[in-house]
């Protein structure tokens, strides 16, 4: 069941999951447009679909078994969850302690295989802080996946990344805004610093 950018980006349209104005973005920068995943996730049938196919791309090309599936928390906890149930593998997660993520309530086995899955991917920041917690555990970082990668494969994730699907929405520094998103009172709509 491969499913296409166009596809996943219409399960997002259905669910009202596709705002436009001017948001302040978790990385800090700022867009015109922003995927309200939580949208998404608060309806089953959907989050199943798109985590179902983002399971079969895994599986596509991460070859090797799969000790668990780790999710940054907040918004890495759903497509976690239910990718990890398609891949047949543990989900767990990262959380923040002191501003930084670790991986406070498992005990999971030094050489671990695991693969992070996240949900929306613009700089990539969450799964490179992701990496060096669970690197520190000496935990092997097979992969990274997300369901949209908002940079259309421009972001340094830090390791191989598997996106169902790539969507290009411009984002900017807050000094560089462009005069018509300037125009607008920015509103900060996610997780981070919460």
């Amino acid at each position: 069941m491969t499913m296409t950018t166009e596809e996943v980006l219409a399960i997002f349209a259905e669910c009202g999951a596709i705002l436009h104005g001017h948001f302040i973005l978790t990385s800090g920068l700022r867009s015109p447009v922003f995927l309200q995943k939580a949208r998404v996730f608060m309806h089953a049938g959907p989050t199943e679909r798109l985590c179902k196919a983002l399971a079969e791309k895994i599986r596509a090309e991460v070859p090797g078994k799969i000790d668990y599936v780790v999710g940054p928390a907040i918004g890495g906890l759903i497509p976690a969850y239910e990718t990890s149930r398609h891949l047949g593998a543990p989900a767990i997660w990262v959380e923040r302690e002191g501003g930084e993520f670790r991986l406070r309530r498992f005990e999971v086995e030094h050489g671990a295989r695991v693969v992070i899955v996240e949900d929306i991917v613009t700089t990539g920041l969450s799964i490179r802080e992701t990496i060096a917690a669970l690197q520190k555990l000496g935990i092997e970082v097979a992969a990274a996946a997300c369901i949209i990668d908002r940079s259309a494969g421009k972001a340094d994730v830090g390791a191989a990344l598997v996106a169902l699907a790539q969507y290009e929405v411009p984002a900017y520094p807050a000094d560089a805004l462009p005069p018509e998103l300037a125009a607008i009172p920015p509103v900060k709509p996610g997780s981070r610093n919460v």
